[in-house]
């Protein structure tokens, strides 16, 4: 009788802890050698791009797959590398299909040792997002936003670390 309770007790401490584990988020975490990427909708992506605190908020729109993406990427590394000291942040959000993170985004981030955070955006209304976004932006991506407290433009394009740099200026000001 006594070994009967003692194993449904271990059994139910053990059940509530694994239920209660991840009760903070609704975001899917998943291993990028020693961090964690998040998976986001929109719901959850949106406090991440209406942050207003003193910082200038750069977030890029990219994947994988998107050729003019990855060739600009080195220039958002270098802005992250160079202004992070400037109370510049950098986010990465990655449209990679959901399919093809395990398979294609993490070894990408891992190949290339990408430092920025990276947020997979997975939402399937893309009207809200898109629209929630700027409603300049016709879903092409690369696209990038920049902001700080009020201030904020939206990009629909390739950028290169000048150009980067230069629109960036008129935050740092």
């Amino acid at each position: 009788m006594k070994i009967k309770f003692i194993l449904l007790l271990i059994s139910s401490v053990v059940f509530v802890s694994c239920n209660t584990k991840n009760k903070k988020s609704d975001a899917t975490d998943l291993k990028v050698t020693d961090g964690a990427i998040r998976i986001l909708n929109y719901d959850q992506l949106k406090p991440l791009l209406e942050q207003e605190d003193d910082k200038i908020h750069v977030v890029n729109f990219w994947a994988t797959w998107c050729k003019p993406c990855v060739e600009e990427l080195p220039a958002f590394e270098k802005l992250d590398r160079e202004y992070k000291d400037k109370n510049v942040e950098l986010l990465l959000v990655s449209l990679d299909f959901p399919n093809q993170i395990k398979s294609e985004l993490l070894p990408f981030i891992k190949e290339r040792n990408l430092k920025p955070e990276v947020v997979v955006l997975d939402d399937p209304d893309q009207d809200k997002w898109i629209n929630g976004i700027s409603k300049d932006w016709s879903g092409a991506i690369p696209a990038t936003i920049i902001y700080k407290n009020g201030k904020r433009a939206f990009f629909e394009q390739s950028f290169n670390y000048d150009l980067l740099t230069q629109e960036l200026q008129q935050f740092l000001n």
